[in-house]
């Protein structure tokens, strides 16, 4: 029986120790010890806000069409009247935020300077689209539109245009465009513009102007 006994008693399996229990100091709760490490995780959370706040960030002077006041790589001359022409000015500038290349110069605003643009006066800038690259070097036509592309990632839209004859091809058409861009999208006659904004410039101060 005792043999027996013992054999069953072998055969089971033998209980694991029980893991030693947290003591805790005489006197000390349970919610006493979580307070214990407060000090430790606050001092940690303290490491964490001087991390973030080492943390520099460089001061900006983007302008509003997204390019920096001194990092431009070439400036696009456009008619601010003209509301066809505003659409691809707009897609430009929207795609120029990621980019800042670009410099927007509005030639129908008061405040156009052809000092400040290579001699380009308004009736010229007029005639024809006109960049002006960061060492001062203008160029017309389809030839500025792809440079300004180019500058906004989209280079594989005028890519064509660099070869012959699809450039003269490309140029021709835009001449044609250029030349009556007027009439198709409803605006008076270069002259008839030219003629009210040289009375306007001899009125600013002529009182008889005003009245």
């Amino acid at each position: 029986m005792a043999s027996s006994l013992a054999r069953l008693g072998a055969a089971l399996p033998r209980a694991r120790p029980l893991a030693a229990a947290r003591v805790l100091p005489p006197g000390l709760g349970r919610w006493d010890a979580a307070e214990l490490g407060a000090p430790r995780r606050a001092a940690l959370n303290a490491r964490r806000c001087q991390v973030h706040s080492d943390v520099k960030v460089a001061p900006t002077s983007d302008l509003k069409d997204g390019s920096k006041s001194e990092s431009w790589r070439i400036k696009m001359l456009y008619d601010g009247d003209c509301p066809l022409c505003m659409r691809e000015v707009d897609m430009l500038r929207e795609r120029n935020k990621s980019y800042g290349s670009i410099k927007f110069i509005d030639i129908s605003s008061k405040d156009y300077s052809p000092d400040d643009n290579q001699g380009l006066d308004y009736e010229t800038a007029m005639g024809r689209i006109h960049a002006i690259l960061s060492d001062g070097t203008v160029v017309t036509d389809v030839e500025a539109f792809r440079k300004l592309y180019e500058e906004v990632g989209l280079g594989w839209v005028y890519a064509v245009t660099k070869y012959e004859p699809v450039a003269t091809m490309a140029n021709a058409v835009y001449g044609v465009w250029a030349k009556y861009r007027m009439q198709i999208t409803g605006r008076p006659p270069l002259e008839e513009i030219l003629a009210s904004r040289k009375a306007a410039d001899e009125c600013k101060d002529d009182k008889a102007c005003r009245m």
